[in-house]
């Protein structure tokens, strides 16, 4: 049976779905596997929460088709207008496939529900490997875990800053998040792991007289850094998540916590 929301107890310890820290006022929009909460001033997400469980994924078709989410009203949403006519990527925060699990109609009906507007953020179009990397960055987690229960949380949004540029009606962001967690085994007992990563597209996003212009040449910027710098990075309150960071846990004081990424074997996973 398909969970039409995203599932604290999922990884067999308590795990809630982290929330803004400043008290803002979000729309909690349930779907099959996963949950956005939605910033209506910004219109769009502040932090999305989904359930994947490796060893059960299946690739169904990519079907579907972007729809505004009916409820909740169009204005709280960063609709189709944000990307028509530019170089603007509709970027899936959960990933299609993430919640597209269990039988092939769940997973179906799980994918489809992806490609709702409260589930994306603008990104610039640029394909290249810190990109990819970025969106293999949850393939590379679940590979790691499966020496446990191949289950894994993962937690992405935008970072919602004050100085983020206008561009029609909403705010682009320039930064992005992203936290896996899932959990090892120590004495037979689950014990909470997470690693964190941070999207910089800064220098892709050049506005000028209102219209949007991406740079051929810029890059996107991958990066592994420390759970407590995203929680100050982004304002959500990612609780127990910010002690389960192996990063944190692996580096020594000193050292810099943001550690760029040009490939998965850069990432720190243990």
């Amino acid at each position: 049976m398909t969970s039409d929301a995203y599932d604290d107890a999922f990884l067999g310890v308590p795990l809630p779905l982290p929330r803004p820290g400043d008290g803002r006022e979000v729309r909690e929009l349930t779907y099959p596997r996963f949950t956005v909460l939605l910033d209506p001033e910004r219109r769009l997400a502040a932090v999305t929460g989904v359930n994947i469980d490796g060893a059960a994924l299946q690739d169904p078709p990519r079907t579907g088709s972007w729809d505004l989410d009916p409820r909740i009203p169009a204005a709280e949403q960063a609709g189709p207008a944000v990307y028509a006519s530019n170089d603007l990527d509709r970027g899936h925060l959960v990933r299609r496939r993430d919640p597209g699990w269990g039988s092939a109609e769940e997973a179906r009906r799980a994918t489809e529900a992806t490609f709702t507007y409260p589930n994306a953020a603008p990104q610039a179009s640029g394909f290249n490997q810190s990109k990819e990397l970025w969106l293999g960055l949850e393939d590379h987690v679940l590979e790691f875990a499966e020496t446990t229960d191949e289950r894994i949380s993962v937690f992405t949004a935008p970072v919602l800053a004050e100085d983020d540029p206008p561009y029609r009606g909403i705010r682009v962001p320039r930064r992005f998040f992203k936290v896996a967690a899932w959990t090892t085994r120590e004495d037979g007992t689950p014990r909470l792991a997470a690693a964190g990563f941070v999207l910089d597209q800064s220098e892709l996003i050049d506005l000028r007289e209102g219209v949007l212009d991406v740079p051929t040449l810029g890059a996107f910027r991958t990066f592994q850094v420390r759970i407590a710098d995203i929680e100050e990075l982004s304002g959500i309150d990612l609780g127990a998540l910010v002690d389960a960071d192996v990063l944190a846990q692996t580096t020594v004081r000193g050292e810099s916590a943001w550690r760029p990424l040009r490939e998965p074997e850069d990432v720190v996973l243990g």
